[in-house]
């Protein structure tokens, strides 16, 4: 009895205890069920500059994983789990996007990350990738002369961009004179050296191409603008072909405009100028200007009318307007999520096995398929630029074109391929059928 009664007796230090004892099992209950709720749940990765020079064309590409994931959300989730987007800013500083990126995958575990818009944050987080084995999805059209395991490219090979503009203008334009202008970095000087090789074979003099190259955010473009005036005086007929990336178009086509180029004397084939950049400006003075692209907003197909409808409403502006680096995102999210329930897992190097011959329907019609050497399948538009921003389609090829991971124009990339299903190579020789070991 004594010992019973000194058991129950209550003391101010076992009260305490208790409340201690009670507080630690509530803390512990809540760790748990958050715990449990990040297990509930498949992280994505959103790695685009939300601030500085590319923000112009990156922050579209934000939102637009993050609506995706809201839509499939709606539709359940992915493996019976809700998809939680997880968003860094990695504000157009390249080596910060390796930072953000290893953030992602080491502290945020998310199991793929859709990011990047130029080539130099890409070679930056590439490292990160191989290391730590996970997947990107990069929705932008770039130089090729890569094919990474961990990475899947939605966006346009110069064989599904750059080089088709090229022939449009050669054929249907008759230009002998070139312009290649663009953003001092790899993906505008790679693509002209290729584009310069590919001219060149055409029969093209050296005297009859002028390249030019600004850095990011470049904004004084008269003294260039009337060097390509000058340039274009020759009596032959010329053309720019523009990599000029980010917030440096607006005050080039400004400049344009300023010195009275039109696009019936100096036509100019943008690369990275749509929708989203034109959307800044006053297009009066650039009606006729074109744009090589894998899709445009103006394009009439009932899924693209649905996508439309369905990402205004998202946004909740009605003006809100669509673009081909978005179109990428939406394929490379379809593909991605259907890998993942083919392969019932969300673990990198099964989503990676899974993701080759993964077919996914494309916003102008036609079904995009990613290919061993983990490009995909893409129509080719050209466009001319509309006063309301828009483009009027003007050329499409026939069929869908298959990505090229290596240009037959260079020496040292014709005799290469990317194969990752049966070689697992993405730099197979074919001469010598040895892999160099890497893929770029």
């Amino acid at each position: 009895m004594l010992t019973g009664l000194h058991h129950n007796k209550a003391t101010p230090l076992s009260r305490r205890s208790w409340l201690a004892a009670t507080a630690g099992l509530v803390m512990g209950l809540a760790a748990f069920t958050s715990a449990k709720a990040a297990e509930d749940t498949i992280k994505v990765g959103v790695l685009h500059s939300l601030s500085g020079t590319m923000a112009i064309s990156e922050t579209t590409l934000k939102d637009t994983i993050l609506f995706l994931i809201d839509e499939q959300n709606k539709k359940g989730g992915v493996l019976g789990k809700k998809l939680e987007a997880v968003v860094v800013d990695p504000a157009s500083n390249w080596p910060l996007f390796a930072e953000k990126a290893r953030e992602l995958i080491t502290k945020d575990k998310v199991s793929v990350v859709f990011g990047c818009w130029t080539s130099v944050s890409r070679k930056s987080v590439l490292p990160v990738f191989k290391e730590l084995n996970s997947i990107l999805f990069y929705p932008v059209q770039y130089e090729g002369e890569e094919s990474e395991r961990n990475v899947f490219y939605t966006g346009a090979a110069p064989n599904q961009q750059a080089i088709p503009a090229v022939d449009y203008l050669m054929k249907d334009e008759k230009v002998k004179r070139w312009v290649l202008a663009g953003t001092d970095y790899v993906y505008p000087r790679t693509t002209n050296k290729i584009l310069e090789a590919y001219l060149k074979s055409k029969g093209v003099a050296q005297e009859d191409i002028m390249i030019n190259y600004t850095p990011f955010g470049h904004s004084d473009w008269q003294t260039i603008v009337a060097d390509i005036k000058k340039f274009g005086s020759a009596g032959k007929k010329t053309a720019v072909v523009s990599t000029i990336n980010g917030d440096a178009n607006v005050p080039f086509y400004k400049e344009l405009g300023n010195q009275g180029i039109k696009a019936t004397d100096i036509p100019v084939v943008a690369f990275s100028v749509g929708e989203e950049e034109l959307a800044g400006i006053d297009t009066k003075p650039l009606l006729g200007h074109l744009a090589a692209w894998n899709y445009f907003q103006s394009i009439k197909t009932p899924e693209n009318e649905k996508f439309i409808k369905a990402w205004q409403a998202y946004t909740k502006n009605p003006k809100r307007v669509t673009n081909d680096p978005m179109e990428a995102h939406v394929i490379g999210f379809d593909m991605w999520v259907k890998a993942v329930e083919k392969a019932k897992s969300v673990d990198a190097d099964k989503v990676i096995e899974a993701l080759p011959g993964t077919k996914a329907p494309n916003l102008t019609g036609g079904i995009s398929e990613m290919l061993p050497n983990h490009h995909i399948t893409k129509p080719v538009f050209i466009g001319e630029i509309k006063a309301d921003g828009q483009f009027d389609v003007v050329w499409k090829t026939p069929g869908l074109v298959a990505g090229d991971a290596w240009s037959k124009e260079l020496p040292g990339s014709k005799d290469l391929i990317g194969d990752w299903v049966t070689l697992k190579c993405g730099n197979y020789n074919t001469v010598t059928k040895k892999c160099g070991g890497q893929g770029s």
